[in-house]
């Protein structure tokens, strides 16, 4: 009897950390290999907020603008061991109950003309079915056309996983420019971006650097790098600053520049 007694509290302890652990770790963190950097729901790494809107998602974050029925920035990290090609069923797009505002309804898509185009891709979000449906959310879509979509956005997603890969791990933030007059689709009026942009940054050490992309929304043959522009520039055009809690010495060099000659276009 004292035995079992024994066996019953072991089994209890080990279902209250068990717990404990769950509530209490972030799942949407990763540490940089040769630096003890959290992202997500690091505020160093948070892009500012135009509308105060900020969720946080396990295994992304973004900032939500009412106005414009979709995200203004999408940030997540990316990392190599994340990397996958696991199958997984697709789900159906839902609305994100965290977006206080609501976020659009899939149904102002159809009949639109213009794809739920993915901000964090569902490719980088292959590594388990939770983070996989998690980038179905409505919150986390712009809409683009299908040529834009699969055409050169297909080639820059793909060519930031080979980056992740190649680096170990990146940090990234994208979104649609977001601006007065856009041209709008569905019952909740989503605003279609004419241009969208990417910035990554590569915080490991020795060699940190950053690059930044500002596409225009139509399909292009052009090489990626002549999208290359500086943080500055898409700066200027959103009004966000992504990366304010850096050091000032650091965060001014790496967005004054619009060079691609770090980075690896193989």
């Amino acid at each position: 009897m004292k035995n079992r007694k024994l066996v019953y509290t072991l089994v209890a302890l080990l279902f209250a950390l068990g717990f404990y652990v769950y509530d209490h770790f972030s799942w949407g963190e990763y540490f940089f290999a040769d630096a003890s950097i959290t992202i997500e729901k690091d505020i160093s790494f948070q892009p500012t907020s135009t509308t105060g809107q900020i969720v946080h998602h396990p295994y992304y974050s973004l900032s939500y603008d009412e106005k414009y029925e979709q995200a203004e920035w999408v940030a997540y990290t990316l990392s190599a061991d994340q990397i996958r090609h696991t199958k997984f069923k697709r789900p159906y797009f839902e609305r994100d109950k965290k977006v206080k505002t609501k976020s659009a309804h899939y149904k102002n898509y159809s009949n639109s003309g213009y794809n739920k185009g993915h901000l964090c891709p569902a490719a980088d979000r292959k590594f388990s079915k939770e983070a996989y449906d998690e980038t179905f959310l409505m919150s986390n879509v712009s809409p683009q056309t299908n040529a834009f979509n699969a055409g050169v956005w297909n080639r820059l997603e793909q060519k930031t996983r080979y980056w992740a890969t190649k680096y170990k791990g990146i940090f990234v933030v994208t979104g649609g420019v977001l601006k007065p007059n856009l041209k709008k689709i569905g019952r909740e009026k989503v605003s279609v971006p004419e241009e969208f942009y990417k910035i990554i940054l590569d915080y490991t050490e020795p060699e940190i650097k950053a690059i930044a992309f500002l596409v225009p929304h139509r399909d292009s043959n052009k090489a990626l790098y002549s999208f290359v522009t500086s943080i500055d520039a898409i700066e200027k055009l959103t009004n966000i600053d992504f990366f304010p809690n850096l050091p000032d010495e650091i965060e001014n060099k790496l967005e004054a520049k619009s060079s691609y000659k770090q980075w690896s276009f193989r």
